[in-house]
């Protein structure tokens, strides 16, 4: 410190000084300093007070300064110093070195740092009021840990430059006099120089982009007036973004708003990931990885592009382009779109008592059952939004449209509507029609096209689903006895169906179904043409006992209800000896485990009652369901 040397060519003399910035491992552990030409340097020269000597032009040649050099272009001055250099001794060696270059992403060219006059706006106290407004909780980050990012920008935050030599944009509103060197900042198209009187010429650089679109939130509703719009609007309510920008946008709207209208812009902002590839890359020209969105909704059309990239997602986390994905929606999009037309296709002529609130009297159980899970369906999917939790909700409805509506219930209901002489033929009408609705209006925020258009067909009239009452939950639509009843003849029907499937038998080869059941024979007796559409049956028959079963009939258990197959024209009976072997190894396995896990201290004593009475009732169950294959086992 305190030492100087002189500048090989030039002659000047310049001091030494002694900084964290350099490395002592990379090289010789000695740089030229050059505060004009580097933003690095440039915070070195600030700490040591070091002159800031510009050397290049705006279109990259030696300044006048430098005779032998002056008017070179930034290549020929580079190789003509080299040249200098090494006649007049000074040239040590020369050796390859990789280093980041800064280029062009349009042309490609070399980017050269140059210190210039620019705006600047004066960060330090318009960032107090922006930090405080998140942490008092006038908006609040979700997920809240992003509060972290936005407060790291704006506690250390610098002066804001917010002049850009670009083409486009709004104009500095400054004007400079080329005569006097007056200077005036006005909010008029044009300025006459106040001294002189000469016509003033504006500033030819443009506003940054983040300054003109942080004004977006006031400055369309009519500020500074105070107008309709802005007292009606602003405040909003959400700003939806990704991480990536919460300072260069989310952090620059606040401060801004606060600073000219003395409100935040927006109670939340909701923080979403970045769409990356399949590999987990960030989508760039350079990896040409990237996608036409356009192209894209050619081929799947834009509900699909939506829905592939909101299923699954949480906030804040990235999100993972994948082409399955896409098929996938495009496969649900038609499957809605079926399940529509089947329901249009199946609606009474007069179709207006369907849009009646009272619920039919005569409900069948399956009916009860689809209504009692769209009702829970709707007061999870509205929690789900209300806590920005799109992806899970989004999941949800998709399955119940899928499994629940278009696999069980709509196919439940055939029998009924094919009938022109059942009596409850108004009441899977109505279902249909209302279980259809309100799956609509739970997937519209995702899918809104294929569900406005499915809605308008549905009622025939111009009112959008935009504008409809949003589904809510109601105690009247549950039905917690019928949704346990049917959910067990759902699991006698599938496993019927394995059953079947894997004894080889064929759909068309129909089978007598015996129930024994001391609890579901309403639900049985009323849902018997369903049970055999659906258990390729050609009689049912139920009883509370088990006699006159067939010696050679297969069964199917539930919780409560069995279910007896003849088949001796259909299969081998040594075949469902060893499938009723397989049963029982599984439900031995389940029963040590669980008597296992109760016998044990450190389980029992540690672990939630609520645990605990889980584990004894699959245990009881469990017995239940080994002593009922031992029993079959032993007719066989």
């Amino acid at each position: 410190m305190g030492k100087t040397l002189t500048l090989p060519l030039v002659g000047r003399e310049i001091p030494i000084v002694a900084d964290d910035y350099v490395g002592i491992d990379f090289g010789t552990g000695v740089v030229k300093i050059t505060p004009a030409h580097d933003p690095n340097d440039f915070e070195v020269g600030l700490r040591h007070n070091l002159p800031v000597i510009n050397v290049l032009t705006d279109d990259a040649k030696i300044v006048d300064d430098y005779p032998k050099y002056a008017g070179m272009d930034r290549y020929e001055a580079r190789k003509a110093i080299v040249e200098d250099l090494d006649k007049e001794g000074y040239l040590v060696k020369i050796e390859d070195h990789e280093h980041n270059v800064g280029t062009c992403y349009r042309c490609h060219t070399t980017i050269e740092p140059r210190v210039s006059k620019q705006w600047f706006v004066k960060m330090e106290e318009i960032a107090k009021p922006a930090i405080e407004a998140v942490k008092n909780g006038d908006t609040k980050f979700v997920p809240p840990h992003f509060d972290k990012t936005y407060f790291h920008w704006l506690e250390n935050i610098r002066d804001w430059c917010i002049s850009r030599q670009l083409w486009w944009g709004h104009r500095i509103p400054a004007f400079y006099c080329d005569d006097c060197g007056e200077m005036v900042v006005t909010k008029e198209d044009h300025a006459v120089c106040p001294k002189c009187g000469k016509e003033m010429r504006q500033d030819p650089d443009t506003l940054d982009t983040w300054f003109s679109s942080a004004l977006w939130p006031f400055s369309t509703l009519g500020w500074p007036d105070n107008t309709e719009e802005l007292d009606y609007f602003y405040p909003t309510n959400v700003l939806v973004t990704g991480y990536d920008i919460i300072f260069f946008w989310v952090a620059r709207m606040i401060f801004s708003a606060l600073e000219h209208t003395g409100q935040v812009p927006f109670d939340k902002v909701f923080i979403h990931g970045i769409v990356r590839d399949s590999l987990g890359r960030k989508m760039s020209k350079s990896l040409g990885n990237g996608i036409d969105p356009l192209e894209i909704i050619a081929k799947y059309g834009t509900d699909a592009l939506r829905f592939s990239l909101v299923l699954g997602i949480s906030p804040g986390n990235d999100i993972r382009y994948m082409p399955e994905k896409l098929e996938s929606a495009s496969n649900f999009a038609n499957k809605l779109w079926n399940a529509s037309k089947f329901v249009l296709s199946n609606m009474p002529e007069n179709g207006s008592k369907l849009a009646e609130d009272k619920l039919p009297a005569n409900l069948c159980y399956e009916d009860k059952w689809i209504l009692s899970k769209l009702n829970k369906l709707v007061k999870e999917v509205t929690n789900n939004l209300e806590n920005f939790e799109l992806g899970i909700a989004t999941q949800k409805v998709y399955d119940f449209i899928w499994n629940e509506f278009c696999d069980w219930y709509i196919e439940m209901v055939k029998s009924r509507l094919y009938d022109e002489n059942c009596t409850t033929k108004f009441a899977a009408q109505y279902t249909l029609n209302k279980v259809l609705k309100d799956s609509l209006k739970l997937l519209h925020p995702v899918m809104p096209f294929v569900t406005e258009k499915i809605y308008m067909q549905l009622y025939h009239n111009d009112e959008s689903i935009m504008i409809s009452k949003w589904p809510e939950y109601t105690e009247s639509l549950s039905f917690e006895k019928e949704e346990e009843q049917i959910e067990k003849l759902k699991t006698i029907i599938v496993g019927i169906r394995n059953l079947r499937t894997n004894l080889n038998v064929h759909p068309s080869k129909k089978s007598k179904l015996i129930f024994v059941t001391k609890t579901a024979n309403d639900m049985l007796k009323e849902s018997s043409a369903m049970i055999q559409k659906l258990g390729f049956a050609n009689e049912i028959d139920i009883q509370e006992n088990k006699e006159n079963i067939p010696q050679n009939a297969m069964s199917v258990l539930a919780d409560g209800i069995e279910v007896y197959i003849p088949f001796e024209e259909l299969v081998d009976l040594e075949a469902e000896k060893q499938r009723l072997q397989g049963e029982r190894e599984k439900l031995l396995s389940e029963v040590a485990r669980g008597e296992k896990m109760l016998s044990n201290p450190g389980f029992v004593n540690k672990a939630p009652e609520a645990k605990i009475n889980e584990e004894k009732a699959k245990l009881a169950k469990y017995k239940e369901m080994l002593e009922k294959v031992e029993e079959r086992l032993k007719s066989l």
